[in-house]
Order: structure tokens, then C-alpha cells, then sequence
């Protein structure tokens, strides 16, 4: 009798640990089947984050750091937050920089008159009380520009004129194509708008900055069909000479913040899923696709996980990062915050490519095992594949949480399939009917699905 007494405790203790190792080896696509199928029903009849993103947009309008409508924006998120039931919502303040266009104005002088569709890039100075009115010296690459030289380029304005090689190729001509036109002596830079074969006459602001060893000269994007006709009076042999007015001007640093809210974790709260996107934007349009999409979306997909009655293991956070735009103050600021609590963050998702129909997420990591846990991800991939946003790939992130990776946090950003986000931010055309309400909800499903799994999975991603 004695041993049958022992063997019935330890024929359950088996079960038991025979039933744990089952679940552990259970593939996420398995285990959260029912839960990701209730996220996406949830996110695809959600008409209340679109609500919200027009009301950012048409409401509050542009977010330039420093500007009042960013407050204003700061303002009613966290109000929003608290109304979608988060916890702990808070408004940590971050310095940002204050940077003010002013009035501005672009024509061409000779061989023809004409108005010219410009924006100044935002940091650059004002051009003197009157403009500036000189022959423009069209370059494709810096190596042209250094082979013309000072005798070609001094007292001239520099059009940069390179063609669309995507955008992490050709942006160092917006943000460092002044200066090095300066240091050859020229009085102004003017750069054919980045990442985009055809504006419809649409202009691209986006930051510049200067470097210590050269002069600071005034610098504006002009639109791809203006850029061209320039070309082409140069190369007809004409003198092409251009006026340029610009008010530009950088003030003391604002007082911003970032917004946060969460989900406290059931079983592990003191570990982080952190997912958002920035609040501000560029002083032109209304930053619906950069990056109010990806706030509201990011807000979205945890207020519809939070209506299910889902809480996970982990704590669930959603940050608005300030000032991505013009120096990523937020996103630095929020890493500052941690400390050695950054060891807590298992993961950081970042959706700021706008929300065009969904493919998936790109991911990086630089800790742990990056093999195991893309395998993870693409477990949960298979969750989203009936709505078309399975693909898990390498390679992922954002600015906001590029401070976070670098101290070893896996990395997640939505990947779009981009078909028109190019056109539109950093432009006046960045609006909120340029945000198609059915993609949007399919990023808000995508957002929530992941961010919920991450969430609550047993272990870390790549263990």
C-alpha cells in the first residue's frame, strides 16, 4: 500500500511536467491561434482608432518640436490614453530644439520667370533681409561638385540634382549637401526633393545640419519637375539664376514630452514590450502617414487588446516619442529614463513607414540567439497570414527605439508595401485622407497580434 501511496504522487507529478513540456513545445502559431484570430476580428470592425487619427489631424493638424500644436497633440493623447483605460500615463518632459520657417519664397529669375515649388529644410538659416539672388551650378554627386571647384561654385547657389536612388542613398544631399557646398564658397544650396521619382509638383522638407568647418548658407528642397527644368536651362547653355527669400530661424530650445501609457503585466510587470511611434511632424501638412498613423495605430492595437480583457504576462507600453523629426530627443530621452531597466525591455516595435497595406515586421537583434527568435517571429507571422502581413524578415527598427537597440533590445518595425508613402511625407500632401481606413485597420491587427504575443509568450524572444 505504502508504494502504491508514492506512486500515484509522482505518476502526477509526470503528468504535470509532461503537460509543461508539451506547452513549452507548443509553436506560438499554435498557442495564441484562438487569441490572434479574436485581435484581428477586434481590429477589423475597429472604427474608433481611425476617429482618432482624423482627430489629430484635422483637429490639431501639424507637430513641429516646439510648436504649440505639438503641445496641444501632447496634450489630448494623454487624455486619450487615459479614456482607453492605461495605466500609468505620464508626460516625462524632454527638451527639443525650436526651429520656426517663416515666410519663404523660390523663383526663377532667368532665362525664364517663375515661381518655384520649394520648402526650406528644416535647421537652415534665414537668407539676408531681401534674398538671394545668384546662377545655380546643378550637381548630380559631392565628386562633381568637388571637380567644379571653388572658381565654379563660389558666389553661386549649389542644385543638388541626383536621381532617385532611394532614400537612405540620396538624403545626405538634404542633410549635408549645404554644407559642403559652403565650403567651395557658395551662398546657398537648393536640393532636389529625396526618395521620390515624381511629386506632382510637391516639395520634401526634412532635417539638415551643418558642420562646425564651413559657413552656414540658407538650404530648401525644391520639387522634382523644377528640379529638372533647371537642369535643362543649364544644359541648354543659358545662365540659370534664382531668387531666394527665407526667414528661417532656430530659437532656444522648447519645452516637449513624450507620452506614455500601459498595460501592466499579470505575472511580470517589471518586464516591457514597448511599442509607438513619434508625435510630432513637419510644419507642413498634417502628419497623418509620419507619423500620426503610427502613434494612433500603435495606441489602437493596445486599447483593442485592453477591450478584450487581455492583460499578458508583461507589461504592454505605449510611447508617442517627441522630436523624431529634427533631433529624436524622445527617443534618447526614453532610453535615458531606463538606466540599467533596459535590461527589462524584451522587445521594442516601431511602426513610422506609414500605414499602407501591411507585409510584416523587419527585425533585428544584437543579443541573444537572433535565429531562435526570428524563428519565434515568424511562428507568429503565420498568425497574420490571412490578412497578408505574415512576412517576417531581418533587418528592422526605427530612430525612436534605435537607442534601445543599440543597448541590445530586439528591434521591430512595421513593414509596408511602401507604394505611395514616398510621395507623401515630409509634403503638404501628408494628410489624413491619404490614409486608407481598411489598410490602417489592418496595421492596427498586425501591431496587435505581435505586441500582445511578445507580450505574454513564456520566454524572451530567442531563448
Amino acid at each position: 500500500m505504502r508504494s502504491l501511496k508514492l506512486l500515484l504522487p509522482l505518476a502526477a507529478l509526470l503528468a504535470l511536467t509532461g503537460s509543461a513540456i508539451s506547452q513549452q513545445n507548443k509553436s506560438l502559431d499554435v498557442e495564441y491561434r484562438d487569441t490572434a484570430a479574436r485581435i484581428i476580428g477586434a481590429a477589423l470592425t475597429d472604427n474608433e482608432g481611425w476617429a482618432k487619427l482624423a482627430y489629430l489631424c484635422d483637429r490639431i493638424g501639424h507637430r513641429l518640436s516646439g510648436s504649440a500644436s505639438l503641445e496641444r497633440a501632447i496634450q489630448w493623447s494623454a487624455e486619450q490614453m487615459k479614456k482607453d483605460g492605461l495605466e500609468n500615463v505620464s508626460t516625462p518632459a524632454v527638451e527639443v530644439p525650436h526651429w520656426v520657417r517663416g515666410r519663404e519664397s523660390a523663383s526663377l529669375e532667368t532665362p525664364i520667370t517663375r515661381q518655384l515649388t520649394m520648402l526650406g529644410l528644416g535647421g537652415s538659416i534665414a537668407t539676408p533681409a531681401g534674398g538671394i539672388t545668384a546662377e545655380i551650378v546643378p550637381v548630380r554627386t559631392f565628386d562633381e561638385l568637388e571637380k567644379k571647384g571653388r572658381a565654379a561654385i563660389e558666389g553661386k547657389i549649389v542644385l543638388y540634382n541626383e536621381d532617385n536612388l532611394g532614400y537612405g542613398r540620396t538624403v545626405i544631399y538634404r542633410s549635408t549637401g549645404a554644407s559642403r557646398a559652403a565650403k567651395l564658397g557658395a551662398v546657398a544650396a537648393l536640393v532636389r526633393s529625396v526618395d521620390t521619382a515624381t511629386t506632382l509638383q510637391t516639395a520634401h522638407t526634412g532635417g539638415m545640419r551643418y558642420s562646425d568647418d564651413a559657413p552656414k548658407i540658407p538650404t530648401a528642397a525644391v520639387s522634382v519637375e523644377d528640379a529638372l527644368l533647371m537642369q535643362r536651362l543649364y544644359d541648354s547653355g543659358d545662365k540659370v539664376r534664382v531668387h531666394l527669400e527665407m526667414e528661417a530661424k532656430t530659437l532656444p530650445d522648447a519645452r516637449s514630452a513624450n507620452v506614455i501609457g500601459e498595460i501592466r503585466g499579470r505575472e511580470k510587470p517589471d518586464e516591457v514590450v514597448v511599442i509607438g511611434g513619434h508625435i510630432d511632424s513637419w510644419d507642413v501638412g498634417q502628419g497623418a502617414q509620419d507619423d500620426g498613423s503610427g502613434i494612433i495605430g500603435a495606441l489602437e492595437a493596445v486599447h483593442i487588446i485592453h477591450k478584450l480583457g487581455l492583460r499578458p504576462r508583461r507589461t504592454l507600453r505605449v510611447v508617442f516619442w517627441t522630436n523624431e523629426e529634427n533631433g529624436t530627443a524622445g527617443g534618447k530621452a526614453y532610453r535615458e529614463s531606463l538606466g540599467d531597466k533596459i535590461n527589462n525591455h524584451v522587445a521594442a516595435i516601431e511602426m513610422d513607414g506609414g500605414a499602407e497595406k501591411p507585409l510584416g515586421f523587419g527585425m533585428s537583434m544584437s543579443k541573444g540567439n537572433a535565429e531562435a527568435g526570428l524563428d519565434q517571429l515568424k511562428q507568429i507571422g503565420k498568425l497574420l497570414e490571412g490578412i497578408g502581413a505574415g512576412e517576417m524578415t531581418n533587418r528592422g527598427g526605427g530612430a525612436d527605439i534605435g537607442p534601445l537597440m543599440r543597448d541590445g533590445v530586439p528591434g521591430l518595425g512595421l513593414r509596408t508595401v511602401g507604394t505611395h508613402y514616398s510621395d507623401w511625407h515630409h509634403t503638404t500632401s501628408d494628410t489624413v485622407d491619404k490614409v486608407d481606413p481598411q489598410d490602417f485597420r489592418l496595421c492596427i491587427a498586425t501591431m496587435a497580434v505581435v505586441s500582445y504575443i511578445l507580450a505574454d509568450m513564456p520566454g524572451r524572444l530567442g531563448e
